[in-house]
């Protein structure tokens, strides 16, 4: 009897540490909540807290006389924003560039996501994730200034247009009103095309992963019932598809709605949101109006979301 009681002491001791593990054992919800307390005071505090206070800035004022923020609440800068051409051009500019690079991702995108799906070898559809990922890997600024080199006047993209006899085509591309410069580090089309660049693996890889899931049945159904490939792929693939899709665009559209560092060294002079923010609250001192343009993004990004969970978006994540 003893002796018993000797085994049970010692499986049921081992001090401290074993008296807490048991007891959070038996309390799973407890356990639970002390694992998420740390990351989410880190989030609460380190970024909800600094954006709710930034936000906070937006309805105060800056005085005209003395440069000095009026805390008293007022919509004055959200008055000024909307109502200033000005303020009014860098949205609708900044709105035009995202969904323009959202559109032309996804159109690049899906031929792509959909030949590594179907058709590319276990080994092919390896070497396509591969060349898919290491670019994303690589310095952000050291991509965007390699663009930068590449898109000038003297860059390799200008000197292939001379070695295949193509400077009358370049030279027609950059007079293009809206999207023309200089060069083409120095115009809209310029920028475009490095945003393009920068996010369409965040567009392939949603679309590839959806596309996976498409069973091959229905493709070969659709085909012994006499669909050609352009009716299987509008009624069966785009449809199933359709949630990575809007995955994709979730990063393509939310990305170039806040980036300020492509637009600062890639593309025309003319300002996007980011960079407004970015000069507002430094050069300019007016933290209500950079608070204010902090605002937009948030509030188109929150109505896109909106949009695309309808068709399923958060699914493909």
């Amino acid at each position: 009897m003893s002796a018993t009681a000797g085994v049970l002491g010692e499986a049921g001791g081992g001090g401290p540490l074993r008296s807490v593990s048991t007891f959070l054992y038996r309390r799973s919800t407890l356990y639970l909540l002390l694992l998420l307390v740390p990351p989410l005071l880190w989030l609460g505090t380190g970024y909800l807290g600094t954006l709710f206070a930034l936000l906070t800035q937006s309805i105060y004022s800056i005085d005209e006389f003395t440069a000095q923020i009026v805390h008293k609440p007022t919509l004055a800068t959200y008055k000024q924003l909307l109502t200033q051409p000005a303020n009014l051009d860098i949205v609708l500019r900044t709105l035009l560039m995202a969904v323009s690079v959202t559109i032309v991702s996804a159109i690049i995108a899906f031929p792509i996501a959909n030949y590594m799906v179907r058709y590319a070898s276990a080994r092919a559809k390896a070497v396509f994730y591969v060349a898919i990922l290491v670019p994303m890997w690589t310095s952000y600024l050291v991509k965007v200034y390699a663009w930068r080199l590449i898109l000038a006047k003297e860059g390799i993209l200008s000197w292939f247009f001379h070695a295949v006899g193509a400077d009358d085509v370049l030279d027609a591309i950059l007079q293009l009103p809206g999207i023309g410069g200089p060069s083409l580090a120095s115009s809209y089309l310029g920028m475009f095309i490095v945003f393009v660049y920068m996010w369409l693996p965040y567009m392939i890889l949603p679309i590839a992963a959806a596309l996976e899931r498409v069973p091959g049945s229905l493709i070969q159904a659709s085909a012994d019932l006499g669909a050609r490939p352009r009716t299987t792929f509008r009624t069966v693939i785009l449809p199933l598809a359709l949630p990575g899709l809007a995955a994709g665009s979730v990063f393509t559209f939310s990305l170039t709605l806040g980036d300020y560092i492509i637009p600062s060294i890639v593309g025309a002079p003319g300002y996007f949101i980011g960079m407004m923010v970015y000069q507002q609250q430094g050069t300019a001192g007016n933290i209500p109006l950079a608070a204010a343009f902090s605002v937009v993004p948030i509030v188109l990004i929150a109505l896109y979301l909106a949009f695309v969970k309808r068709l399923g978006a958060f699914d493909a994540m």
